[in-house]
């Protein structure tokens, strides 16, 4: 999470992106979760390192991680 409103600040993209903590969105035993919508793609086992890629590549940039995503019929 700390990564996350790091990057949120240092880019100023308060207008285009909202972060909110949750807990437990379901399949925990994937690592840490990053939910995005409105695509309503999940995000499983993220790192410190995969944060600049989910704002460069699917926040901003509109194309989603596969290497990331955690199968829909998981969640």
């Amino acid at each position: 999470m700390d990564e996350f409103l790091f990057q949120f600040q240092q880019r100023q993209c308060f207008d285009k992106v909202a972060i909110t903590a949750t807990g437990c969105l379901g399949p925990c035993g994937t690592g840490t979760n990053v939910l995005v919508y409105p695509e309503g793609i999940m995000y499983g086992s993220v790192t410190k390192d995969d944060v600049s890629a989910i704002f460069d590549q699917h926040l901003l940039g509109g194309t989603p991680i596969e290497r990331l995503k955690v199968p829909a019929d998981l969640w």
